[in-house]
């Protein structure tokens, strides 16, 4: 259910960007009369309309996501603070000087973001991040805890890097594409690989 929680600006934002996309007089229009006051020269043409709008929607998604776990009670993670924050400067950038390009640097500023917080937290703090949120649910040597951390601090850097190959060598709607079904396709498939391994190498409970 948290994977979908997660998931779900990114999903918005390809909606808004599909349907802005097939219907571009009605997205340069309506992107105009919106966001005129916050662009540069006060006119979004037909080409820009559809990840400007999906960029706005994907803010007020976010935002959203945040109050409704502060209205729940539930505590909010660091990192979704964190990504607020990117895809507020970088979207804001995005629609002021109407470049897609600040944008598609979202994701991957948020993986290395996330992949550096556990690499510096193993080798700085002697704290294993994955431990820290998986621990309680099952018991692993401390080996192999380091090598659940450092593959996923490998994953989110190769993740990084895979977001700009395609955002900077495919067309937009490509990378709108990859960013929903690509990187919800490979974060599944890497989970079941963790999840192999680690049950390979789960202590069983020997309490009676």
């Amino acid at each position: 259910m948290k994977i979908l929680f997660d998931f779900l600006p990114i999903a918005l934002f390809f909606g808004m960007f599909k349907y802005a996309e097939g219907n571009k007089d009605w997205a340069a229009s309506t992107a105009t009369d919106w966001l005129g006051f916050m662009v540069s020269g006060g006119v979004v043409g037909p080409a820009e309309a559809p990840v400007l709008l999906a960029t706005v929607v994907v803010i007020v998604a976010t935002m959203a996501q945040i109050l409704w776990l502060k209205a729940r009670g539930r505590k909010v993670d660091t990192m979704l603070w964190v990504s607020l924050g990117l895809v507020t400067a970088l979207g804001s950038a995005t629609i002021y000087f109407h470049s897609e390009s600040f944008i598609k640097w979202k994701p991957t500023v948020l993986y290395w973001v996330m992949g550096a917080s556990l690499l510096v937290g193993e080798l700085v703090f002697r704290k294993n991040g994955i431990k820290s949120l998986m621990g309680a649910q099952m018991s692993l040597p401390d080996a192999v805890w380091r090598k659940v951390n450092f593959s996923w601090v490998a994953f989110f850097a190769a993740m990084g890097c895979i977001n700009l190959w395609v955002a900077f060598n495919f067309p937009t709607s490509t990378w709108v594409n990859f960013k929903l079904f690509g990187g919800m396709g490979l974060m599944l498939v890497f989970i079941l690989a963790q999840a192999f391994f680690l049950n390979k190498h789960i202590k069983p409970d020997t309490t009676p």
